[in-house]
């Protein structure tokens, strides 16, 4: 209620969030009808008053701030007053903004921080192997029927999306390399490109990659959000170890499918190859096959299964990671699903280089 005379306005008997809208507007009205500085708030009829109330007031504030006009309380009891500085958002103190830290501050805090999350890594990974290795001779804490479950959704479900970026590869890069090798005559030399190529590297690399897209993130999402709902704690209050009744199905599982899934791979690449070679490049069945057992010798097929099994272990164990770093929400389990994809890939592309130079 507004008095224009004394320029007061007098509050309501209840200032609650029934009535805080309309008050509000009641209280700009009056403010916008006055030609003064000085403005006085009666409070003495207000019995009642809640947090949407005080946030009216503290609008009150803002409103005459911009007006350049003063506000001033009067008539206020004590009940009213204790929940004014209860509720009332003016009386907090604005966050400061931390400093940036200084070039020196800040590598050695990412230092440290690179250094923890390569201690945690390491443990994780001493814990894993022990695991897996005692698990071989004692079944006990595992799930029944676990292994073969995850071997069906990582292994068997792959199949087709293998297979089939598998073929395109070998019949893209068959097809690309012919001709240039027709240029000198040297269509015959295909063969060689096409089966060292795709067992030596590209069969054990885009295994992994697709594997560390499919299965990777499938497994860092589980345990993430295992993680964040707390099933990883239940499970330790049942005295499971999460490790072996979790983990390890994974582990094994990941470890029989990688090899049999990147021989496929390099079987069904082959293929590829073998249909642009007989196809469009004109060269025999017969001599595609004479030259490829030819040119592969036994070292070719060690590499990509040594490849396969150390991919296989990189892509769980990074899963796994960061499948069990995840805190605070449900935003983590992305954020964390994405880091271990990303992580895993790189990896994956750092062991393959090494590799490549031991195997050379």
């Amino acid at each position: 209620m507004a008095n224009s005379n004394n320029k007061k306005f007098v509050l309501p008997a209840e200032l609650v969030r029934e009535n805080s809208q309309s008050t509000l507007k009641e209280i700009e009205q009056f403010l916008h009808s006055i030609d003064s500085s000085n403005v006085e708030i009666d409070f003495g009829s207000l019995e009642n008053i809640d947090s949407a109330g005080v946030a009216v007031i503290d609008q009150v504030y803002e409103l005459s701030e911009e007006s350049n006009i003063k506000i001033n309380l009067i008539n206020v009891s004590k009940k009213i007053d204790i929940s004014l500085s209860t509720f009332s958002s003016r009386n907090l103190k604005p966050i400061k903004e931390k400093p940036k830290p200084k070039l020196f501050e800040f590598l050695g805090e990412s230092g440290f921080r690179f250094w923890e999350h390569v201690k945690s890594f390491v443990y994780l990974c001493a814990d894993i192997f022990y695991w897996g290795i005692g698990g071989l001779f004692n079944k006990k804490g595992q799930r029944k029927g676990e292994f073969t479950n995850q071997s069906n959704l990582i292994g068997v479900n792959a199949i087709p999306i293998i297979a089939l970026i598998s073929f395109l590869i070998g019949f893209i890069l068959t097809l690309q390399s012919a001709q240039q090798l027709r240029q000198f005559g040297a269509d015959i030399f295909v063969v060689d490109l096409i089966a060292i190529s795709m067992t030596r590297e590209m069969a054990p690399l885009m295994t992994a990659i697709i594997l560390a897209g499919r299965s990777g993130s499938s497994i860092a999402s589980e345990l993430a959000t295992m993680k964040i709902s707390e099933e990883i704690d239940a499970l330790k209050t049942m005295a499971l170890n999460p490790i072996k009744y979790v983990v390890l199905p994974k582990l094994y599982a990941m470890t029989i499918a990688t090899p049999l899934l990147t021989i496929l791979a390099d079987a069904v690449g082959i293929l590829g190859g073998f249909v642009v070679g007989v196809l469009f490049l004109k060269i025999g069945a017969a001599a595609f096959l004479n030259r490829m057992a030819s040119v592969m010798v036994l070292k070719d097929i060690i590499t990509m299964i040594v490849k396969s099994f150390v991919f296989s272990w990189i892509i769980t164990v990074v899963g796994i990671y960061f499948g069990l770093e995840a805190k605070g929400g449900a935003d983590s389990v992305g954020k964390n699903t994405t880091a271990s994809v990303v992580t895993a890939i790189f990896m994956v592309i750092v062991a393959d280089s090494i590799l490549g130079l031991l195997f050379y």
